[in-house]
């Protein structure tokens, strides 16, 4: 061990230290230390054989003797049992730029918060812009520094890889040379998250269509330049292929690059023992029929026809898993898919109650606008203190400007609820006088209970028998790309929601959606209803819902399925427990 390692551990103590808030005098000592000892123009090794470590400046002889003990055994109790004190998810945090130990134990302190997953959701919620100290901008550059630490993640959330391929889409379209363009891969599957970008595009000039791509603003770097693929890294640090065929390959091509992978083998699969096919990206194949014993090209003009050509519906690019879509496809028993233009109403919102940007009237004014048909205020209950949890007493106010809204409005209904935490016996932020008032409770867990998944399990599973729950909110509880699922038997619980006439919640917030869509077609096997909600904490924020759909279609649900595409007084009918 050399002295960058032994300063690069008294620095972590320092920190440790810093965050416990202990003695800034005995903080200072270790970072002293640490600086020094990096500086020193000889070996650390030396110096502590021959016991001369204290004629370091700033190393007193509890510190050599720490440090004696690091480099003779690799280890430090006093690290370790430093490290074991505190959350792991805290140095965690120390990455993001501009967050010292100071403002991490500020926010440690006043919201609980001890990882990066819970953070980000924080900044998202407005809750570190109200603490002291901190302020909108300080929000604003914690935001901007996850977003540099997760660019080395390799992985991105759906609405943010997204976006910056509907802009090199976009920018693509608008050359001559490109007959058809489509976005391929996970993210053409709506998948929650993706590594890089598929682009597939046909034209009878690809070395031209190469050069226009690697030459848009958004590319950094090209990795790869050919007739067929040009491969570039982006300024957002996103790898981006772009496919470039003939324009009677593009069905082929796009459906091999759009996958999934398991998806195209069980297809070729069915091509060559069902049919005699052969399939890849450059065709659909007759095989051995073709002049002299050629394999001889089946045309399909798009994607439907290859479907077609092999027996199947057409397969929406959303189930194309592997998981009984061709099964589905072959008997004519593929679902009609929800869409967005069949969602109604915005459910779930969080005004400036508890910790919304935008009063009652502002959210409802923007619902109006964009062509809902109502909406349901659903702000935190009383516990949900680092949220601005609403009290029993300014309950009665909310409910009081909810009624004298909805007395103005013609075609529009606003509907009172909340999103009440699930206590850890598995009982209801509320009493039941404050339930009652409801028109409906959507009951979530917000913390991570103690012990393990049983106590979890049985918790959520008391909430749902409640009578006043009619909704469970984000079930699992993940942060994608930052923090996994709470640690309960979903089964369980989507048997529970089944029993009791439960909705659940695909909550559209693109750093949640949850429920995960892979159970989302085990709930409608169980005839459960669901409801997308954007979980709204702007008015922006509403445009969510668009990748709770997304969620919602991998799951297999239709129209049918979720309550909130039925008119108002529908959707309430369907949220009335028995």
């Amino acid at each position: 061990m050399d002295k960058k390692e032994v300063a690069a551990i008294l620095n972590d103590i320092g920190t440790a230290l810093e965050l416990k808030g202990e003695n800034p005098f005995k903080v200072r000592s270790y970072y002293n230390a640490a600086r020094n000892i990096e500086t020193i123009g000889e070996d650390i090794n030396p110096l502590a054989k021959e016991d001369r470590l204290r004629e370091i400046p700033g190393v007193g002889e509890s510190i050599a003797e720490k440090i004696k003990e690091l480099l003779a055994t690799g280890k430090m109790k006093y690290y370790e049992d430093l490290q074991k004190e505190l959350p792991e998810g805290l140095f965690e945090m120390l990455r993001i730029p501009g967050m010292g130990p100071k403002k991490i134990k500020a926010i440690w302190d006043e919201l609980g918060i001890t990882d990066v997953a819970a953070l980000e959701y924080a900044c998202h919620e407005n809750r570190i812009a109200a603490l002291p100290h901190f302020g909108e901008r300080s929000q604003e550059k914690i935001l901007e520094g996850i977003a540099f630490i997760k660019k080395a993640q390799g992985r991105y959330i759906s609405s943010e890889i997204r976006e910056q391929a509907e802009s090199l889409e976009n920018a693509l379209k608008k050359d001559k040379n490109i007959i058809r363009i489509s976005i391929a891969g996970s993210i053409r599957r709506r998948c929650e998250t993706s590594k890089d970008i598929d682009i597939v595009v046909s034209s009878k000039k690809p070395e031209e269509v190469g050069e226009k791509f690697a030459a848009l603003p958004q590319v950094a770097t090209v990795t790869a330049q050919g007739e067929t693929k040009v491969s570039v890294i982006l300024k957002s640090n996103v790898a981006a292929d772009l496919r470039i065929v003939d324009d009677r390959q593009f069905p082929y091509a796009l459906h091999h690059f759009t996958g999934s992978k398991e998806h195209n083998v069980a297809m070729r699969g069915r091509a060559e023992k069902k049919f005699s096919m052969k399939m890849n990206e450059y065709g659909l194949f007759a095989v051995g029929k073709g002049k002299g014993g050629e394999d001889k090209l089946i045309p399909c003009k798009d994607e439907a026809e290859i479907f077609q050509k092999l027996g199947l519906a057409y397969i929406e690019p959303e189930l194309r898993e592997n998981m009984g879509e061709i099964e589905a496809a072959e008997k004519g028993k593929l679902p009609k898919l929800i869409e967005e233009k069949d969602v109604r109403g915005v459910i779930h919102v969080h005004t400036d109650y508890s910790d919304g940007l935008g009063s009652i009237k502002e959210f409802t004014d923007a619902c109006i606008k964009m062509g809902y048909e109502y909406m349901a205020v659903a702000d935190h209950s009383a516990t949900a203190t680092y949220a601005n949890g609403v009290d029993e007493k300014r309950l009665k106010k909310q409910h009081g400007e909810i009624d004298a809204l909805n007395k103005k409005l013609k075609g529009f209904k606003i509907f009172k609820s909340t999103e009440v935490d699930i206590l850890s016996d598995g009982s209801l932020d509320y009493s039941k006088d404050a339930l009652k008032t409801f028109d409906f409770v959507i009951a979530a867990v917000h913390a991570r209970m103690p012990n393990k998944e049983l106590e979890m399990t049985k918790a959520v599973i008391k909430a749902l028998e409640n009578p006043y729950t009619s909704m469970l909110g984000h079930p699992t509880g993940r942060l994608l790309l930052a923090r996994e699922p709470f640690k309960i038997n979903i089964e369980k619980v989507i048997d529970a929601c089944a029993a009791n006439g439960v909705v659940i919640e695909i909550n559209a917030n693109p750093q949640r959606l949850d429920l995960d869509w892979r159970y989302v077609k085990r709930a409608l096997e169980k005839d459960v209803k669901f409801c997308i909600c954007p979980d709204a904490h702007r008015i922006n924020d509403i445009n969510d819902i668009k990748y709770g759909v997304a969620a919602a279609r991998k799951g297999w649900a239709t129209k049918a399925d979720v309550v909130n595409c039925l008119p108002a007084a529908k959707f309430l009918a369907a949220l009335k427990r028995n």
